[in-house]
């Protein structure tokens, strides 16, 4: 049996020999079949570097503690009338009214005249005859001359913009140094001393605009500044804790920065106006006088808040006499209770120019 299989095994093979040795010429490929079915993965190979980051995505919407947040700026801004009844009051002051704001386009000007315009100027370390440029969009004297606005975004905004002791620039070693009231006397103090006579004893230089220049009270308060007479300082500088501010704000820091009888009464009990003692009657009546004196000299148009000089020139007693009308009725226009003894001593040096006493 196994003799008959090898013998039929012999026989395939060399048929097979046979086939393939008749076989022609190998022909072209043919197509290719179908894709099989994919292998098994390999093992995963190492991680590549990371590629450059993609640009942010837009932002989520505010979670509840986003929402929350930082309320330092409610310290301000808030449901109360913290800031308008504030506003209010000083829209209702000169500061918030007057037009003198327009004058700070000047160079001259601006580090006074314009509320931005004091800013700059008090950041800069400057004072009003060293600004160099004038503001080209002036403001008026609003919160942001006296206040620090916006720099924390908290309380710490009120703070004012300063306080340091005032250096007045028309009189060399003269300072003002009342407290909170030195920011106000960084602008309300005089431009200009009374000049010297030429060697005919003429005072020249004389216009509508002459004397100390608007807002000398810091001056009138330390008794300066004046023509022909010495001075001190009063008592509402020396005793009266933060002078302008405690005078024209009172313990409420009213905005209209207005004086009130009140804070008057904190020293003069029985104070029902400002005419305590008599004071303000008193030397209302000797400016009338010395007013009237000046206009029949034809040196001043007349004695009302309208009264100017009239001329550019005039002897040295008649100028000391029209400058210190000039300041007490135009300038100061406190009647006195900035310092009642400094005026007094002008207005006897004044009639005593004009032989009078």
């Amino acid at each position: 049996m196994k003799h008959k299989y090898l013998v039929l095994l012999v026989l395939v093979l060399g048929l097979a020999m046979a086939l393939s040795a008749c076989a022609g010429a190998e022909g072209p490929a043919g197509p290719a079949g179908p894709q099989g079915p994919a292998g098994p993965a390999g093992p995963e190979g190492p991680e590549g570097p990371a590629g450059p980051e993609g640009p942010a995505g837009p932002a989520g919407p505010a979670g509840a503690d986003a929402e929350m947040g930082d309320l330092s700026c409610t310290e301000c801004h808030n449901d109360t009338s913290l800031i308008t009844a504030k506003e209010t009051a000083w829209s209702e002051s000169l500061h918030g009214t007057g037009e003198a704001f327009a004058r700070g386009t000047s160079a001259g000007c601006a580090g006074c005249h314009s509320g931005a315009g004091f800013s700059a100027m008090v950041a800069a370390g400057l004072t009003p005859d060293t600004v160099e440029n004038g503001d080209p969009e002036p403001t008026r004297q609003d919160c942001r001359t006296c206040h620090q606005i916006h720099t924390s975004y908290t309380g710490d905004d009120w703070a004012l913009e300063t306080t340091d002791a005032v250096s007045l620039y028309a009189f060399e070693g003269v300072t003002f140094d009342g407290g909170k009231g030195n920011l106000c006397a960084n602008c309300h103090q005089p431009r200009r001393a009374f000049p010297e006579a030429d060697a005919d004893g003429m005072i020249t230089g004389i216009s509508s605009h002459w004397g100390p220049h608007h807002g000398p009270q810091s001056a009138m308060l330390l008794g300066v500044a004046g023509a022909g007479a010495e001075g001190q300082p009063s008592a509402h500088y020396s005793m009266v804790e933060d002078t302008c501010v405690a005078c024209h704000m009172g313990a409420d820091g009213t905005h209209t920065f207005e004086p009130s009888v009140e804070a008057c009464q904190a020293c003069h009990a029985d104070a029902e106006n400002f005419d305590i003692d008599g004071v303000q009657t008193e030397i209302q009546a000797d400016l009338d006088r010395l007013g009237q004196m000046l206009v029949d000299l034809n040196v001043l148009s007349d004695i009302t808040a309208d009264g100017h000089p009239t001329v550019t020139e005039a002897p040295e007693n008649v100028a000391t006499a029209l400058y210190n009308w000039i300041y007490i009725a135009h300038e100061d226009k406190s009647l006195g209770v900035h310092n009642a003894a400094y005026t007094r001593a002008l207005l006897e040096a004044s009639f005593a120019a004009l032989g009078e006493q």
